[in-house]
């Protein structure tokens, strides 16, 4: 069985010499577990070894393979934990809208925004849906995400949502990238359909648990979607069925889903945009995590989460790209980390821990991905960079000089030329 090396590295590892596997915070998300110069060797899609210095090995004849990163930061491939990757049509009228003065509620409110996206979604079939996600997590991956999550929430009806958790779970079954489904029927209201609320409780969600058993269940709670009262009966239902369950929260308005989601037990609460000193606090010391999209706030310009508070409070956050058609059309993982460093104002090693280790503990797979440990899935990237804070200084960059997910090089700059 061959072997691939990557040597001559400054590796971030992400592994922390305590093998705790919790989410991260504080002091903790500052330390990077760097080893200045090192090296990891790949077998079988797994990591098998790493240390400083040189390398062992390296005899004529043997069957190994050896790329000197020539002192390039190598670090656990990007993950994405809150996207809308799955769609189909366009919004670029919404958009002409938008810089006329009209905001994104507004858009919502007649019929626009989601639900414009719901009637594409509705009309295409179940193969156009899955390709059109293909070439958005291909995007994602040169950008350097190799786990992204998806979720549903464009067809809000039993049948379309069904349709979209298929495309979904196609697009996981044909590419390299670890892809997680959420059922997000709960996105927003059909007003075409008096008895949506009902419907999505009663019979959507028992049929995605059962066609997806252990699926989380998200919600959006804001003013012209899902109420405070509509989402605590949707979650008591999911977590009844054995859903996890995860809250849009506080995007605009701070509606109390964020202490609902602390007294549920939630995952996580993702946007927090809007959130009070006091829920922040609250959230802060729970087990429930934070996850910032600051591409939305960037987007549509209406303000970022309190990412510094939240930390300095002892929150565990994590950051999403939160790719969608309307709020945040945007697959890069970088520019997250880039906006969450330069609005949200954490510091570059913490967004990094929140781009990877933290952001794996929100879709629980923080033994398979998230650090550079032996074992572990080699989900990795090599920046064309030597120091790792380039990730939150620069924006609108290419991606990365190496992409390697489960051991397989996924995308080759030629390094040394």
């Amino acid at each position: 069985m061959s072997t691939t090396i990557l040597e001559n590295a400054r590796l971030v590892t992400l592994a922390q010499g305590n093998g705790a596997r919790t989410p991260r915070r504080g002091d903790e998300m500052e330390h990077l577990g760097v080893i200045e110069r090192g090296w990891v060797s790949i077998e079988s899609g797994r990591i098998t070894g790493m240390d400083e210095g040189t390398p062992p090995g390296g005899e004529a004849g043997s069957d190994e393979v050896r790329i000197d990163v020539e002192g390039r930061v190598v670090m656990p491939g990007l993950v994405d934990c809150h996207t809308h990757a799955c769609w189909a049509g366009c919004r670029f009228d919404e958009f002409d809208e938008k810089l006329r003065g009209a905001s994104y509620l507004e858009i919502l409110a007649a019929g626009g925004g989601i639900m414009s996206t719901v009637r594409s979604v509705r009309s295409a079939s179940v193969e156009e849906l899955t390709s059109n996600l293909l070439h958005r997590i291909e995007q994602m991956t040169r950008l350097g995400s190799t786990t992204i999550e998806v979720k549903s929430g464009y067809g809000l009806s039993t049948e379309a949502e069904l349709k979209m958790l298929e495309a979904i779970r196609s697009a996981k079954q044909l590419i390299e990238p670890i892809v997680i489904p959420t059922f997000l029927g709960a996105h927003a209201i059909d007003p075409d359909n008096p008895d949506f609320i009902e419907q999505t409780i009663n019979e959507t969600l028992p049929a995605v648990a059962q066609a997806f058993p252990g699926i989380a269940c998200d919600a959006y709670c804001e003013d012209g979607a899902w109420s405070l009262d509509q989402c605590r009966r949707l979650f008591e239902e999911a977590q009844a069925l054995g859903c996890p369950i995860r809250v849009h929260a506080d995007q605009f308005n701070s509606l109390g889903a964020t202490r609902l989601a602390i007294e549920s037990g939630a995952v996580s609460v993702d946007h927090l945009e809007a959130t009070t000193p006091d829920d922040l606090r609250a959230l802060a010391h729970s087990d429930t995590m934070g996850v910032l999209l600051p591409a939305s706030g960037y987007h549509l310009g209406e303000g970022y989460a309190s990412g510094r508070a939240f930390v300095d409070l002892g929150g565990a956050v994590a950051i999403a790209s939160n790719f969608n058609p309307g709020s945040a059309p945007t697959p890069s993982m970088p520019f997250a980390i880039h906006l969450a460093v330069n609005r949200c104002r954490l510091t570059p090693s913490e967004a990094i821990t929140a781009a990877t280790w933290n952001a794996a503990c929100v879709l629980g797979l923080q033994d398979e991905i998230g650090s550079i440990e032996i074992g572990k899935r080699a989900d990795l990237v090599v920046l064309d960079s030597t120091d790792e804070r380039a990730l939150a200084w620069e924006f609108a960059m290419p991606g990365p000089r190496l992409i390697m997910i489960a051991g397989q090089i996924h995308d080759l700059t030629p390094l040394g030329g």
